[in-house]
């Protein structure tokens, strides 16, 4: 499939208005710091400013992180955590927790020395880490210091009542 030379491949060809993939309609604004949104609870469109939370396509992951687009998507094939969302045409939306596992990945793998199979294990580790006594106990102080205040305040409130 040629590509246009001029055209990224993750850029806008739409115009203004857009239906997604599952029939919601936005338009596209301008917010006040100059980056683009779209309507409607969308998800939003690249900008100079653009807000943490907002979804990245993967050039603009690729240019924020300043790692080739295709080591985006093979990381995706080799870490579970990593799922941007995928619409039409198989275009990737990267979410803000997203971002920040590209960029541990990246950090891990290129400045740590891990290797990839290192970096799954550290993760899978990291997941499935369970609750025990010894990370429940430091805690248990302070929870029954709180519980009590809250006895306390709602034992003054039923006597105003």
């Amino acid at each position: 499939m040629p590509t246009d030379p001029v055209m990224p491949d993750d850029a806008d060809t739409s115009g203004g208005d857009f239906t997604d993939d599952i029939g919601v309609a936005g338009d596209l604004g301008s917010d006040d710091d100059g980056s683009t949104s779209i309507g409607a609870g969308g998800i939003a469109a690249a900008g100079p400013g653009k807000a943490g939370a907002a979804f990245r396509t993967i050039g603009e992951l690729s240019r924020e992180t300043g790692l080739p687009q295709h080591i985006l998507r093979y990381w995706e094939t080799r870490f579970p955590q990593l799922r941007p969302l995928q619409r039409a045409g198989n275009r990737r939306y990267y979410r803000a927790e997203d971002a920040v596992l590209v960029q541990r990945i990246d950090t891990l793998l290129n400045r740590e020395g891990y290797t990839v199979r290192g970096v799954q294990q550290l993760l899978a580790a990291e997941k499935t880490t369970p609750v025990t006594t010894d990370t429940i106990e430091p805690v248990m102080p302070a929870l029954r210091a709180i519980r009590a205040l809250l006895a306390q305040a709602l034992a003054e409130d039923g006597r105003r009542a």
